[in-house]
């Protein structure tokens, strides 16, 4: 008798945990549900009208990289750069295969028969170019962290190039001190377009710039 007394309580223990735990889960999507409504959305952090996301490596020279596994690297054109550059005519991307050094010339863009080089922000083999791009040039202009960016990067040495490049607090440092570097060289009544404010700022900044030469000004921002 003593034998069925524990087995029945032990059943009985058992049943309420499970009726116990089938509560909690009725109850987890909602809670689940509440917590989706109050998290705010992720968007790019905007840094003196500029995208600044937090998620890639900027060089100094206004290109980006991103892991998208052990060694293989992603890069393109930051949005400060796709905005300083305006209108492009063409781009010249490196051929696959290619060995690139950090800091060394990677691609060139053409404006009004003028051009400007752009430098890697990591070392390795090109092992693929966006032909999109080289076909529609805006699309790196448009979308630069996305659909338009340019190369990727088989990068042995990626975790060693990544400690040279800025993230974080630093990235957003380097943008407003590039965007106020710009902005004190903008004639007074167009330094609106740096979008100060928070804002976004302006698709061809260098259109507000008529006595600036486009060559020098981008290969001053571009360390080229």
């Amino acid at each position: 008798m003593t034998v069925i007394l524990v087995l029945l309580t032990f059943a009985i223990f058992l049943s309420i945990d499970y009726l116990r735990g089938q509560k909690q889960l009725e109850k987890a999507p909602a809670v689940h549900r509440i917590l989706q409504e109050i998290e705010p959305r992720v968007v790019p952090t905007m840094v003196a009208g500029f995208q600044v996301p937090e998620n890639v490596r900027y060089h100094a020279g206004h290109t980006w990289a991103v892991s998208e596994s052990r060694d293989l690297v992603r890069v393109g054109m930051d949005d400060f750069a796709s905005k300083l550059i305006g209108r492009i005519d063409s781009i010249a991307l490196p051929q696959r295969g290619r060995w690139v050094r950090q800091g060394q010339k990677i691609w060139t863009i053409f404006r009004d028969g003028k051009s400007v080089d752009m430098v890697s922000p990591i070392e390795g083999t090109i092992t693929d170019v966006n032909d999109a791009v080289a076909k529609n040039p805006e699309l790196a202009r448009k979308d630069p962290f996305g659909e338009g960016w340019l190369v990727s990067v088989q990068a042995p040495d990626a975790k060693l190039n990544f400690r040279n490049l800025l993230g974080g607090t630093l990235a957003r440092m380097w943008t407003e001190d590039s965007a106020m570097r710009l902005r004190m060289r903008m004639p007074m009544a167009m330094a609106s377009a740096l979008a100060q404010d928070g804002g976004v700022a302006v698709d061809d900044i260098t259109a507000h710039l008529p006595e600036e030469d486009w060559a020098t000004l981008t290969r001053e921002f571009f360390l080229s």
